[in-house]
């Protein structure tokens, strides 16, 4: 039985174990061991180290490292990752954010629920982004705990919001800071493509090869690229007014009255007349069309952290990258909710009787 090493030794232990025929029933019965893990080869201090290892390492690194099979390290980390969900306790969130994330090409996308409040991903599941896939989240989840769900972070799809009126009714919808402002930087990149098609040599030349540049954050930008961007806004009007615009919308978030925020959304509109913006205009349409999921971010009881949800599903893909080669999808539901769950204590059990 494989444990823990000593001075840098593979340690593998050699022991007997009682086995006692009852009399009343007829059946034999092995003398448990409260040091064994539930697989018998190992005891269960190793295990729990081999699940800390899976933690911060690849399984791969891990089997290199403890001279295991990759399948061995696999049902090892599964205990530990199961054991970690047990102790987290029953879900009774107050706000979630739903997102869907890719799990392979192809558009297999995987529904992903966070808890807000704990700034923690809860449930991945379905085989799509359908409104059945969302609801299988709520069945899971029960009636009850589902009533008592205040806040409800989404994007604007509307088989999400759907399912959240339906199965979640005492819940203020919000849509997605991110998801919005992406759809503010395709309006940009479109009419980036627009001013290319529509010049001719010199003035295209400002353009070509600049959609990067336009479209990062400028404090990401390096000194180089602050300095291409200053040319190409200089170079054309039309782009400098769209960057403009796209910079200043950000600002609909910060203010703490739906009635300052459709103050301000009427002035940013009121920006776009006589631009031949045609991107811009749709955008503006398709914001009047879902500003009441917008104005609910303006009430404080709806105050939470936008950038969570977009936060997660980054630190989710590193996770995936780092879970390929496993085709058992219940693994990697286990590996993205444990990830952000706690480790256990050094005297954890990992199979409690």
């Amino acid at each position: 039985m494989r444990d823990l090493r000593v001075a840098g030794w593979v340690v593998f232990l050699e022991f007997e174990r009682w086995r006692v025929r009852c009399s009343g029933c007829g059946g034999v019965h092995v003398e448990r061991l409260d040091w064994l893990a539930q697989n018998p080869r190992y005891t269960e201090r190793f295990a729990l180290h081999v699940g800390r290892l899976c933690m911060s390492m690849s399984n791969k690194a891990v089997a290199e490292l403890e001279r295991l099979h990759d399948s061995t390290v696999k049902d090892l980390s599964k205990l530990y990752m199961q054991e970690q969900v047990r102790r987290a306790g029953r879900l009774r969130p107050r706000a979630i954010g739903i997102d869907e994330i890719a799990v392979r090409k192809g558009h297999d996308y995987r529904v992903v629920v966070s808890d807000l409040d704990q700034g923690r991903p809860i449930w991945m599941g379905g085989n799509g982004r359908t409104q059945a896939d969302v609801e299988q989240f709520f069945a899971q989840l029960g009636s009850k705990a589902s009533d008592g769900i205040e806040l409800v972070v989404i994007d604007m799809w509307r088989p999400f919001r759907n399912a959240v009126r339906d199965k979640a009714p005492n819940a203020a919808i919000v849509f997605d800071k991110f998801h919005i402002m992406r759809h503010l930087s395709k309006a940009l990149d479109q009419v980036r493509r627009d001013e290319y098609r529509r010049l001719q040599g010199k003035d295209r030349s400002w353009i070509k090869g600049q959609r990067y540049t336009l479209l990062s954050a400028r404090e990401n930008l390096t000194l180089e690229g602050r300095q291409a961007l200053k040319k190409l806004l200089a170079a054309n009007r039309r782009l400098n007014t769209a960057y403009l615009l796209k910079e200043s919308f950000g600002q609909l978030w910060s203010y703490r009255t739906e009635r300052g925020a459709r103050a301000f959304f009427e002035r940013w509109k009121q920006s776009l007349r006589w631009q031949r913006l045609e991107p811009y205009r749709k955008f503006a349409e398709m914001i009047e069309r879902h500003w009441d999921g917008i104005a609910a971010y303006c009430r404080p009881e709806n105050k939470v952290s936008l950038g969570m949800v977009e936060g997660l599903n980054n630190k989710i893909r590193v996770i995936q990258r780092s879970a390929y080669g496993y085709r058992d999808e219940d693994y990697l539901r286990l590996k993205v909710i444990a990830s952000f769950l706690p480790p256990l204590p050094e005297n954890a059990r990992l199979h409690p009787h």
